[in-house]
């Protein structure tokens, strides 16, 4: 099931790089800046994605999980939610 992330960069990215966001949809906003939204299969994916945004330059803002088709995002302990 793949999660729902809304990626903030603080320029505007030209359309151009469309096809290296393929499926992303591009707003721009008054300040400068770009919101990507778009579905991602799984965590490897992300990481893949980000490593494009670094690998183009690109200043990257934030990166938020919006949520997936069939539940909301909840966050990740990195011990695995053990207490």
């Amino acid at each position: 099931m793949a999660d729902v992330y809304e990626i903030w960069l603080r320029e505007h990215l030209d359309t151009r790089w469309s096809d290296r966001f393929e499926g992303f949809v591009f707003s721009y906003r008054e300040d400068s800046t770009t919101l990507l939204v778009g579905s991602v299969p799984h965590q490897a994916a992300l990481h893949g994605l980000l490593a494009r945004v670094r690998d183009l330059g690109l200043r990257l803002l934030a990166v938020t999980c919006i949520g997936s088709e069939q539940r909301e995002c909840e966050p990740h302990q990195a011990d695995g939610g053990r207490d």
